[in-house]
């Protein structure tokens, strides 16, 4: 075979896929970039840009409706979801040139639109052309994963592809799944004057998330009028004049129906593999995932894989660091490895959970010999002049004192949650956190206070006897 035509064949123009094309060309690559729809990918159109718009929204319509605590008097809010739909949309339009053909052309990149698969280990064929590389970056991200629930396929089902798109009224909806993306959106509509019903087969909501943590954002959901069905299994779902009825099998073994104008389908996600020509191309497959090592590299060391469609931790930020550790393998030949123990999350609720490390039940899991250390934000002054005391944070050290993982569920918790990410890929301690002098007022404060705990346990009336002796203390 001859040379090949490109340093770099990005197959998806997701998140992963629009990074690992820009930083190659950047670079000094000769690249192409091969979308079968539109560059933008689920981030921009169906996930992060759109929800967090919604959930916006949602918090304005809810400031104003609590405004009298404050001493403010407001007319009541009146939603209407079609406008807000439509402010969601503007801000996927502002944000659209930034991943528009023409600027990636700019970049020197070589866009192609059309759907292609591989015809052997080192060739990519779309549109009739076959496209040669040193190297293949299978960016094709993920999907809703709809569940083989009898009736569904007869109803006019959502899911977060969707939901985007309503014009009118939602009176009522069904959110199937408890993860992130049905707990945001639950509360979304809800504040928006939709009547919610959530439904979870587990028997906590975010069931990735310690149940004291996750529980503080199921009491915010109950305030905000979210009907929680936790402990049920779909039976099935069936439509007619009177809208969508799911029937449920509660873990008792009683039976429930549930009745909606509208269902959501957020039962997590399914990474899109399909129709590539994987087997032409020498890349395995198992339980219909993607076979990668730590460099990202498939069974064929040329493809390399980023973003959703690797499987795991499926995060538009997890994404941008795939497309750099292909970068670095397949541009410099260096053995990058993705980051497997630092790894930053939130859910994006009011109040948000945020997560990195290791969580109390995966230590208690794992057998780790741990300690926790808790405070409420209810005692931070900057949460109590603006009433945002609802929760917690929450460390997780080794018995000397090495912070293992942090969670925090509260008030901006995913701007706080950082400080405890770089503490944690800096190995270092809560002392270290301790020792950091915090602005007053802030919120960033109870990062501070939840390690103090850590210094607090070990002043024991016996170890303060020993402090008033050896330093002559008459207290």
């Amino acid at each position: 075979m001859g040379k090949p035509e490109f340093d770099l064949c990005v197959i998806g123009g997701g998140a992963a896929g629009l990074v690992a094309a820009a930083g190659g060309a950047t670079l000094g690559a000769k690249v192409a970039l091969v979308e079968k729809h539109r560059l933008g990918g689920d981030c921009l159109y169906y996930g992060c840009v759109p929800s967090k718009s919604l959930l916006h929204a949602a918090k304005i319509a809810h400031t104003v409706r609590n405004a009298h605590r404050f001493g403010v008097e407001c007319s009541p809010p009146v939603a209407h979801l079609g406008e807000a739909m439509r402010h969601v949309q503007d801000v996927i339009k502002g944000i659209e040139p930034n991943d528009s053909p023409e600027r990636f052309r700019s970049l020197g990149v070589e866009v192609i639109f059309g759907a292609g698969q591989f015809i052997s280990p080192c060739a990519f064929q779309v549109q009739g052309r076959t496209l040669t590389a040193r190297n293949f970056v299978l960016a094709t991200g993920s999907r809703p994963n709809v569940p083989s629930l009898p009736g569904l396929e007869n109803i006019p089902y959502l899911t977060n592809e969707t939901v985007f798109s309503l014009q009118g009224p939602a009176p009522s909806l069904i959110v199937l799944g408890a993860g992130p993306i049905g707990v945001e959106m639950a509360q979304a509509f809800a504040r928006l004057g939709t009547r919610v019903f959530l439904v979870q087969r587990g028997a906590h909501i975010l069931s990735n998330e310690d149940h004291d943590l996750a529980q503080v954002v199921a009491e915010s959901l109950r305030k905000d009028g979210v009907e929680l069905h936790t402990g049920c299994t779909p039976q099935r779902v069936e439509s007619d004049s009177g809208g969508i009825r799911l029937h449920l099998r509660t873990v008792a073994g009683d039976a429930k129906i549930v009745t909606a104008t509208h269902i959501l389908v957020a039962n997590g996600r399914k990474v899109n593999v399909d129709n590539l020509g994987l087997e032409s191309a020498g890349v395995r497959l198992e339980n219909g995932r993607l076979v990668t090592d730590r460099r990202l590299r498939t069974t064929n060391k040329r493809i390399y894989a980023c973003g959703d469609v690797v499987g795991s931790y499926q995060f538009t930020h997890m994404a941008e660091h795939h497309a750099g550790v292909v970068l670095r393998n397949t541009l410099f030949h260096l053995p990058a490895r993705i980051e497997q123990r630092v790894v930053p999350w939130c859910t994006f609720t009011d109040p948000e959970l945020a997560r990195v490390g290791i969580s109390e039940t995966e230590a208690k899991q794992q057998g780790i010999e741990h300690r926790v250390y808790t405070f409420p934000f209810h005692d931070i002054d900057r949460a109590r002049t603006e009433d945002e005391t609802h929760g917690f944070a929450k460390i997780i050290t080794a018995p000397n004192g090495r912070l293992l993982g942090a969670a925090l569920a509260g008030a901006h918790a995913g701007e706080l949650i950082h400080e405890c990410a770089l503490a944690l890929s800096k190995n270092m301690k809560a002392a270290d956190l301790s020792k950091v002098i915090h602005v007053y007022p802030t919120l960033a404060q109870i990062n501070r206070r939840v390690a103090d705990q850590r210094l607090k346990e070990g002043l024991t009336p016996g170890a303060k006897k020993w402090i008033k002796r050896i330093f002559r203390l008459r207290g």
